[in-house]
């Protein structure tokens, strides 16, 4: 165990997490060269396409240090965004260690923070690293400085590298063996493995991540979860490669795989501890908090054919993403589908993306909503995220939201926009204060529906790309919410109703009409699109009528003649738009959902 150290790399958003694990494998000899790309570990078709880490990976690494001794590095590469922050903490679970880099040019952002205490959390030994030094724009000294003052970390411990170019990668791997402490367990003791993470193999089922804490796991050993109370027999264990490297049997202190034959994916637990059937341990290992879901939206086929792969899918999608919550749900205009709970639009977008792509559906999404929390006349209190199920408004006393305190770290020049957007969405007891030179942080609190649609986007617009946001959640507060009912042809659409506050409900049923009129094809009479409150219209777009050139047959003679034809085709349509019914097509609803920015 003294030869091993279990670590994973921690920073904000595109500050070179991925690009520093590049280097650090290829110092290694962790991947032949022909075999090696950019990003490596980032092995998702969708993580490449968008730049950025949305799983964590991990690879294990062989390294002899300048004592000559050859050490085992378990490396876990950990997204940043903080949709993923799920993914960090089953990360740390693992490791004693953990690399925090900062970026020479942008300095300690929010995201760094929230990594550095979430480290903490866990007791793991830090080591910083400040990345990008051979960018004109890096200020080496002021990042140290940062590191100084707001991660109180030693900066003279700090290394300085570029990762892009690979100078000081040297240094790194040293300060991973001198400076991270190696695993301790009791090689003696009952079996303690952590699964920290699973994915599904087509060839070979489920295949576990798993830290052994106490003891030692080999293939053939029959191990039971803990916590399940489900029973199996390990058909194979191993270190996380490039290629997985199959091993007689997994020590003390190791992170490797097993893969088990496991035939369910509900009996997989993330967070549950393995031990041995015939040696049992006497209690699990503290297990992975789950995440709560904060932003919640229903997912629907294409196709009501469909639904049998969508349930597959969405298993399978979630032994990969222990943060994805869902159960099934039904739709009127929709059919059934599932309401699913996410860490953040960026997480719904990445689901529904995978879903896409890796199992080959089309998918139509609901609104986004957040849970809200419904006191009623009769005294009770209600959670509610799906507008179908709203109570009727004569009875509820009181609705609450929850708040959350955000942080934005922005360039001086742009704090008066950054202030600005935030009044914009609700904002209260908003406080700035200076980190360094040119750059400080704006705290406030808003309601955390007002950061769902555009909130973000609108950020990286106002300060040219250079403001990054991150989030806590707070409390609940009252807020005046209601429910906005869109109707075609007098007919509500449940699959299009949202909850909003009032405030902002009309602009977005303005919207909602709009994008419906673009989207829904033209027929014999006209379709009133409103947008409601209870009984009050507070929206409405029309979609014209068709008008049939009835008098093209008509060539010359008394206009009367025309004039009949005409009166005949306008009581023909009065009686089609008594009887007549309107279908919604499926695009009009990916149209209005997906460009929703109200």
């Amino acid at each position: 165990m003294k030869n091993v150290r279990n670590f994973c790399i921690i920073a904000h958003i595109d500050h070179g997490k991925s690009t520093l694990a590049d280097r650090l494998i290829q110092a290694c000899n962790g991947v032949e060269t022909r075999e090696f790309r950019d990003q490596v570990l980032d092995d998702m078709e969708l993580e490449r396409e968008r730049g950025i880490t949305i799983k964590s990976n991990a690879i294990s690494l062989a390294h002899t240090a300048e004592d000559g001794l050859t050490y085992r590095l378990n490396l876990i590469d950990t997204p940043g965004h903080v949709d993923f922050s799920h993914e960090v903490r089953r990360s740390l679970m693992a490791c004693e260690g953990a690399i925090i880099i900062v970026d020479a040019t942008q300095g300690v952002e929010a995201q760094t923070v929230a990594n550095l205490y979430l480290a903490m959390e866990h007791d793991l030994e830090l080591l910083p690293v400040i990345n990008k030094i051979d960018l004109p724009a890096a200020d080496v000294d002021r990042a140290l400085e940062e590191v100084d003052r707001d991660l109180g970390l030693d900066p003279f411990a700090a290394l300085a590298v570029s990762a892009k170019n690979g100078v000081g990668i040297d240094r790194v791997l040293e300060g991973i063996v001198e400076h991270l402490p190696p695993p301790t367990g009791d090689p003696e003791a009952p079996l303690k493995a952590l699964v920290f993470d699973a994915r599904y193999d087509v060839y070979r089922g489920i295949v576990l991540s798993c830290r052994i804490r106490d003891g030692s796991l080999a293939a053939g050993d029959r191990v039971r979860f803990m916590h399940a109370g489900t029973e199996y027999e390990v058909h194979e264990v191993g270190y996380s490669g490039f290629r997985r490297e199959k091993i007689d049997r997994l020590p003390t202190g190791a992170v490797g795989y097993v893969i088990t034959g496991i035939k369910t994916i509900r009996d997989v637990g993330i967070g549950d501890t393995l031990t041995l059937c015939r040696r049992p341990a006497e209690a699990p290992l503290p297990g992975y908090q789950p995440a709560r879901p904060v932003v919640f939206s229903s997912i629907y086929p294409m196709s009501s054919d469909e639904y049998p792969a969508l349930s597959e899918a969405i298993e399978k999608l979630a032994l990969n993403d222990a943060a994805l919550v869902y159960q099934k749900d039904a739709s009127a205009a929709l059919g059934f589908g599932y309401r699913c709970g996410f860490l953040g639009l960026l997480h719904l977008d990445v689901v529904q993306e995978r879903l896409r792509r890796e199992f080959d559906l089309s998918l139509v999404l609901s609104a986004p909503s957040v849970l809200y929390r419904v006191q009623t006349s009769d005294g009770a209190r209600h959670e509610v995220d799906n507008p179908g199920l709203w109570p009727d408004p004569g009875t509820i006393q009181g609705v609450e939201e929850p708040w959350i305190q955000a942080s934005i770290l922005v360039p001086e020049k742009y704090m008066g926009a950054a202030i600005e957007l935030c009044r914009q969405h609700r904002a209260a007891s908003l406080t700035t204060s200076f980190l360094a030179r040119g750059r400080l942080e704006v705290v406030a609190e808003m309601p955390l529906a007002e950061v769902l649609f555009d909130f973000y986007d609108r950020l990286k617009s106002v300060t040219r790309g250079y403001g990054s946001f991150d989030y806590e959640e707070r409390d609940y507060r009252a807020g005046d919410i209601v429910k906005v009912d869109i109707l075609v042809h007098h007919e509500k659409v449940d699959a299009l109703a949202f909850l909003a506050h009032r405030d902002k409900a009309r602009a977005r049923a303005v919207h909602y009409c709009e994008q419906l009129a673009e989207s829904i094809p033209r027929h014999q009479f006209r379709i009133p699109v409103q947008g409601a409150i209870g009984g009050n219209i507070i929206s409405r777009a029309t979609i014209s009528a068709f008008r049939k050139d009835v008098t093209a047959k008509c060539y010359g003679g008394d206009v009367s003649r025309k004039r009949k034809l005409l009166e005949k085709q306008k009581k023909g349509k009065e009686r089609m738009k008594l009887v007549g019914s309107v279908e919604i097509p499926q695009d009009a609803f990916v149209s209005v959902l997906r460009t929703d920015r109200a």
